[in-house]
């Protein structure tokens, strides 16, 4: 080929995803439908992110998808009456194109394969969200709602509640949300309403509410009902302490972005979501670490048997760290964490065991703070009940990162390049580095990547989902 066809070739991937954006936002925002390339979200992604989606297809039927090949099913997809469901594109276009050689038949095509999804009942009503704090975890949580916003979103930001704030806190809460040094600038306008005291993110109103106490707010005075409060404080994590939430007129649940004590239930979204019922007011969205390892683990105890482990995690440093030598509850974290690496405890390990009871009592973990802001890595030794080899195991992950009901949940990389920063952003769990994979006979050793940060967020989103009875139809089966 020679430069110039090169050159004719993006131009003609570059229009053809220019073409997409409107329908695949119109899509969403009219009817509740968000498309996907084999699990790639392309909701508000940009035309070079929607070029990247249809190359990673290669990774998991061998050829590539063209979106010249996929654009017939997205415009098909927009004139059909389907609502409130989640469409892979992807897909639907390789598994069509297998057995046609023209596009005469793609609308009746779909029209086959979404049945279950055209004139799709929608009754389930919006649900109101409380953001309980406002840190790392409360502000990604934020930009993941504000991204949804349009007549179809189920689950509405209504309000992030603060404690007492001095002159001036409303613009620099606002102006957090617009920069990150990790994440980037927020994908959209923020403004502030001093007047009413409330930020606006993209049409989002957001009643700003500052509290001292769980139990403080009357969320009825501000239109707030049946609401599920999101408590990112870590504060409270007994049912005692969360109960306060339920004081307040106008929640009706609660959700710990951290470990619960006690006997609340801690999910890990795509292993045990299923045992959040109707009657669960008081759940845990457990930890990023056990968000991250959960699933893999799961994933090899299935095929081969877990005997016994040890997890290490190499974590970002976080926010109770000091940046200087200074007094600390906690041995060693009062050690300056960017020029330190600092061993401490983790109970993700043991953790496990409430998303995963098949393995409690068999892992024992530790945890080693690191300077880096953000993504860490949990190293998974174990001894397995079956025997395995490294090329063998990671043909598993791979395809358990690909077509299995962990898709979602379990990344998988096979880049020898590949190091921290690079997974800043991702939305799984975790991530598979196939390269650093140790195994031989009933000994093996993964090492899986996590954005700390953002990939927990969307585990979280997923069990705010799961509470509140917003299970979203994905198809094709």
């Amino acid at each position: 080929m020679s430069a110039d066809k090169h050159l004719q070739s993006w131009q003609e991937r570059f229009e053809m995803a220019e073409a997409m954006q409107p329908l695949l936002g119109k899509l969403y925002r009219n009817q509740g439908v968000e498309v996907v390339v084999y699990g790639k979200p392309l909701l508000n992604a940009s035309t070079i992110e929607i070029i990247k989606a249809h190359r990673l297809v290669r990774r998991h039927v061998g050829e590539k998808l063209r979106l010249r090949e996929s654009f017939p099913f997205v415009q098909a997809l927009s004139r059909l009456a389907v609502k409130q469901c989640k469409v892979d594109i992807g897909k639907l276009a390789v598994k069509y194109w297998a057995e046609h050689t023209d596009t005469n038949e793609i609308e009746s095509y779909m029209a086959r394969e979404l049945a279950a999804a055209i004139d799709h009942a929608d009754d389930i009503a919006p649900r109101d969200v409380v953001l309980y704090g406002f840190g790392r975890i409360g502000r990604l949580l934020a930009r993941l709602l504000i991204e949804r916003t349009g007549r179809s979103n189920k689950l509405r930001l209504r309000a992030i509640v603060l404690r007492g704030g001095k002159k001036g806190d409303l613009e620099k809460r606002a102006s957090l949300l617009r920069r990150d040094s990790v994440h980037g600038p927020f994908n959209g306008s923020v403004e502030v309403d001093e007047e009413n005291n409330a930020i606006i993110a993209n049409g989002t109103y957001i009643q700003v509410i500052y509290a001292n106490s769980p139990d403080e707010v009357d969320y009825t005075k501000y239109g707030i009902t049946d609401a599920l409060v999101v408590d990112n404080t870590g504060i409270w994590k007994d049912e005692a302490g969360l109960g306060l939430h339920l004081k307040s007129p106008g929640a009706s649940k609660v959700l710990l972005t951290a470990p619960a004590k006690g006997a609340i239930k801690n999910i890990v979204y795509g292993v045990n979501e299923g045992d959040v019922t109707p009657e669960d007011i008081i759940v845990s969205a457990a930890s990023c670490t056990t968000n991250a390892i959960t699933p893999v683990l799961k994933a090899v105890n299935d095929k081969y048997g877990i005997e016994n482990g040890h997890v290490e995690t190499i974590h970002s440093y976080t926010n109770d760290q000091n940046l200087i030598d200074n007094y600390h509850s906690a041995d060693r974290r009062g050690r300056s964490a960017p020029l330190n690496m600092v061993i401490t405890e983790t109970g993700a390990a043991k953790a496990v065991a409430k998303a995963l009871p098949v393995l409690a009592g068999k892992l024992t973990g530790n945890a080693i703070r690191v300077p880096t802001p953000n993504v860490s890595m949990a190293i998974i030794s174990m001894n397995l009940n079956a025997e395995t080899n490294k090329d063998e195991l990671n043909e598993y992950l791979k395809d358990t990162a690909l077509q299995s009901p962990l898709q979602n949940q379990i990344d998988y990389t096979d880049s020898t390049e590949i190091v921290s920063s690079d997974l800043v952003g991702s939305r799984y769990a975790g991530v598979v580095d196939s390269q650093a994979t140790i195994a031989e006979g009933k000994r093996a050793i993964l090492y899986v990547w996590y954005d700390n940060e953002f990939g927990y967020s969307c585990q979280v989103v997923g069990v705010m989902q799961t509470m509140l009875g917003l299970t979203t139809l994905s198809l094709p089966a």
